[in-house]
């Protein structure tokens, strides 16, 4: 009892801070996190895709334009839950790997006396059940077919699209400590983003008669690959992506223009997809379809955030639940290919379809991450820059603001334990006994849009690629290779397997490799012109704080 006091108290604290007058306890926390989706693919964000849902919650919110992660799906899941760089928690190499070293925010909320909950893609080695969360269902891997994750066929279908080379026996699933591997849901109407919605719903309505406050980690696999989506959904969009990619990128960036999202800071990147005059008219289908189902899988999830926010509408405390909705990074360009290295996975199927493993392709990747150049595992802002949309009634002052700030996923543990009131009592304590937070507190946003200064820069690392972000500049090196990076990854790992000595296993891909770039976000934040060379001062310094952070976080590196 004197712990629940306690967080009343603190509580009624921030509350009193935020002006909100008299609040019943702590807010509710939604963090829904989506898998590989573009910068501009929603609605509020200037995209063509169907999402009113979404859309409600950036209107009723916050948008936040320069909110960043690691560039690739599994370090930025581990960023996100311990508010430090995966470097310093062992999540910054394989997705085999498990949390070390580090408290998570579910570890800290249920010590303030949250219930947490988690749904979805966890995509590491360890089981949520012990980072903190009280229940949990979902894939533990990476990617997974989302109508059938299992390895055989069901009744009239073909067999299930799947990286038999990753995972020859399936994917491993977990409901609660139950774990099974290649999980084969019977039901004809199984589909993952579908699943993680009814699966939240129904932990949410155990938990309805709890006074306790939540915290629900929603984490859909949507639109990552394969893309694969309803056909009544497919079809919807078919028609809207005939008129090829510069089409829909112009609109896109005018949409932005329009809606006050972004202005001269975001100049035009130069496009790098194809012109879509030069296919021929099957590849121009082709093409078209791919991005319709890449549409509807996002249409999709916000449509099942639809019936989240009813489910909290029925409640009468959605204006008390706080929700945020981002993406782990930007769309993808990456291609999957075949046992044999040859083609896509099932490609005698239609895409979209239960046998087909497809992809997006760097064209539509490019026009999903407008205006910023590249795409995932980039350390360009179209691989690292994510929509971030926060959404609370009770706890935004002036909600339909944009927000131009600094902030990156780490920024999200130390922000949560500030509105939660968590940071205190036994939380505090859990904190004191573990290593510090790298992220900072980003919660002064939610009353205003006065700039919160960084007193340290914020460092991403990944693949062939690496950043230094301060508020105005931004310094990069992204190396070349003509291999993906999901081919560079399997070389490595093939190399690592078959070392004899631990101290002859190959080191990751190349990431301190690549000439260093200078980009002043002040001006341009879609980085289309290296200063570099105008300001060596400016390279030396922060060349210097990412060699010192290496150092630090990563002392084995060298």
């Amino acid at each position: 009892m004197r712990l629940a006091s306690l967080i009343l108290a603190i509580a009624l604290c921030v509350w009193s801070q935020f002006g909100q007058g008299q609040v019943p306890g702590p807010p509710n926390v939604i963090l829904v996190l989506v898998d590989d989706m573009g910068w501009s693919d929603v609605g509020a964000f200037g995209g063509e895709i169907e999402t009113p849902h979404i859309d409600r919650l950036a209107a009723g919110g916050l948008r936040f334009t320069q909110f960043h992660t690691t560039a690739k799906c599994f370090p930025s899941r581990a960023a996100l839950l311990t508010g430090r760089y995966p470097e310093q928690v062992g999540m910054d190499e394989s997705p085999t790997g498990v949390i070390r070293d580090s408290i998570t925010i579910a570890q800290a909320l249920s010590a303030a006396g949250y219930r947490t909950l988690m749904v979805g893609k966890h995509h590491g080695g360890d089981h949520p059940l012990d980072l903190g969360f009280e229940r949990y269902a979902g894939l533990r891997g990476g990617a997974s077919n989302h109508f059938n994750p299992g390895v055989a066929a069901r009744p009239g279908e073909p067999e299930p699209a799947r990286k038999t080379y990753m995972a020859p026996k399936g994917r491993w699933w977990c409901f609660d400590r139950q774990c099974v591997q290649g999980y084969a849901p019977q039901r004809e109407d199984f589909h993952t983003t579908d699943a993680y919605t009814d699966w939240a719903l129904d932990l949410l309505t155990e938990h309805a008669r709890d006074p306790s406050p939540f915290f629900l980690y929603l984490a859909y696999q949507a639109p990552h690959d394969p893309l694969q989506a309803w056909p009544a959904d497919i079809e919807r969009y078919l028609e809207r992506y005939e008129a090829g990619y510069a089409a829909v990128a112009d609109a896109r960036y005018r949409r932005m223009l329009e809606i006050g999202l972004i202005d001269a800071r975001y100049p035009r990147s130069t496009p790098t997809y194809r012109d879509w005059t030069s296919l021929a008219l099957d590849e121009q289908r082709e093409q078209a379809r791919r991005m319709a189902v890449y549409a509807a899988m996002i249409d999709h999830v916000d449509r099942s955030l639809g019936r989240l926010i009813a489910h909290f509408e029925r409640s009468g405390k959605l204006d008390q639940t706080l929700i945020l909705f981002t993406s782990d990074n930007g769309a993808s360009a990456e291609f999957v290919p075949s046992a044999t290295g040859e083609g896509e996975i099932g490609e005698q199927h239609l895409i979209g379809s239960v046998g087909r493993w497809a992809t997006l392709g760097g064209d539509w990747a490019n026009v999903a991450n407008t205006p910023f150049r590249y795409f995932k595992n980039h350390s360009f802002e179209g691989g690292a820059a994510s929509p971030l949309i926060v959404h609370w009634p009770d706890g935004i002052r002036e909600p339909g603001r944009v927000v131009s700030a600094n902030a990156h996923l780490i920024d999200l543990f130390p922000t949560l334990l500030s509105v939660t009131g968590a940071g205190d009592g036994r939380a505090a304590r859990l904190l004191a006994e573990s290593p510090r937070l790298e992220g900072i507190d980003l919660s002064a946003y939610l009353q205003s849009s006065n700039p919160i200064e960084r007193t340290q820069p914020v460092f991403q690392r990944w693949g062939l690629g690496r950043s230094v972000r301060t508020d105005q500049w931004k310094l990069l090196s992204q190396a070349t290779a003509r291999e993906s990076s999901l081919q560079l990854f399997l070389r490595w790992r093939a190399q690592q397997a078959e070392a004899s000595e631990p101290s002859k296993r190959p080191a990751t891909p190349p990431v301190e490799h690549g000439d260093w770039q200078l980009y002043d976000m002040s001006v341009d934040r879609t980085e289309t012109t290296d200063v570099a060379k105008r300001h060596p001062q400016v390279v030396a310094r922060l060349t210097a704080a990412y060699d010192d952070w290496l150092k630090r976080v990563k002392p084995d590196s060298e």
